[in-house]
Parts: structure tokens; C-alpha cells; sequence
């Protein structure tokens, strides 16, 4: 049995009205960066969706630049792709904690965000996991966001207030049982 015939693999979801990406690579290891945006688009198009590709210097950058964009556009989801190959100190460890650690945030907030950011000791497993004949990590980073896009038309908005957020325009003042407020 092949490896990819173990792994149970939703089919990628269909909508009624488009979707956006926004496709979010540090381009670091041009190469695995690029196979790994390269199974994204894919995975995009073949769900009709539409996307936009901005490149960060690093992985830490990417989840700053998910947010940025979550509050400034108006995309539907996010992919967050690149590669971080283990070395010689520490950083590795701090790099792959902290972007998935931050992309994880981020997605407890409500954005939906595919992970595509490889973590690997070296460079063959890098290229196997990015290259979309392969293992295609970049399509099943973007497939993630489809579907996380797809339970959030399904659910609708959010009907509740959010943190402190008031549920209507009015300001209610304690004490005041109209939703007036009082000079």
C-alpha cells in the first residue's frame, strides 16, 4: 500500500460563490517555496477559487502578515507556506514553535489558514514534501483553508457579540436598562 493511500483525503469543496486567497510564502528556499505555491494555486483553482501571492523574508513573518492582511482586505482564507531545515542552534525550534504557534492564533480567531510551512531536518525531505507530484504540502496547506472556508459559509456569521464588543449600536451604561447613555 503506498504511503498516500494510508491517509484518508477530503474531496476538495465546491461553493456556490468564489472564494479568495490570500497565498502567504517566505521565500527563503526559493525553490521548495515556489513548488510548494505552485500545489496551492492548483488546489485553488481546481475549488474555482482566485488568489494573490505575497512573499515575507521568514516563517515568523508569515502569521504578521496573515493578520495585517485579515484587517486590511478582504480575503475569504489564508495559506501560509514555507520552509524552515533544522541547523546547527536553537532557532530552528524557536522559528517552527512560534509561526505555528501564531498561525494557531490566529485561526482560534476565526481566520481561516492552511499551515503549509514545512518543518524538516534536511533538504531531500523538503523537496519531496513541496513538490505537487509528491507529497504536495502546498496543495494540502491551500485544501485546508478551502475547507475551513467551506465550514464557515456552512455555519454562517457569527450571531453572538464578540469580546467586549456592545451586541448593538447602543452603549450600556450599569444601571441603565434602556441603552441610553447618561452625561
Amino acid at each position: 500500500m503506498a504511503e498516500q493511500d494510508k491517509h484518508g483525503v477530503l474531496p476538495t469543496p465546491k461553493f456556490d460563490d468564489p472564494v479568495k486567497l490570500l497565498i502567504v510564502v517566505a521565500p527563503f528556499y526559493r525553490a521548495i517555496a515556489d513548488d510548494l505555491v505552485r500545489g496551492a494555486k492548483a488546489e485553488i483553482e481546481a475549488a474555482g477559487g482566485s488568489c494573490e501571492v505575497v512573499e515575507v523574508p521568514g516563517a515568523l513573518e508569515i502569521p504578521t502578515a496573515i493578520a495585517m492582511a485579515d484587517r486590511q482586505c478582504n480575503f475569504d482564507g489564508y495559506v501560509a507556506l514555507g520552509c524552515v531545515i533544522r541547523g546547527e542552534t536553537t532557532h530552528y525550534e524557536t522559528v517552527c514553535n512560534d509561526s505555528s504557534r501564531a498561525i494557531q492564533l490566529l485561526g482560534l480567531q476565526g481566520l481561516c489558514i492552511g499551515n503549509g510551512i514545512l518543518t524538516v531536518e534536511n533538504d531531500a525531505q523538503a523537496e519531496v514534501r513541496a513538490n505537487p507530484e509528491k507529497m504536495n504540502k502546498g496543495g494540502g496547506a491551500a485544501a485546508a483553508a478551502l475547507h475551513l472556508i467551506a465550514l464557515r459559509r456552512k455555519w454562517g456569521a457569527s450571531k453572538k457579540g464578540v469580546g467586549f464588543k456592545p451586541p448593538s449600536e447602543s452603549i450600556l451604561v450599569a444601571g441603565d436598562s434602556n441603552g441610553s447613555t447618561t452625561a
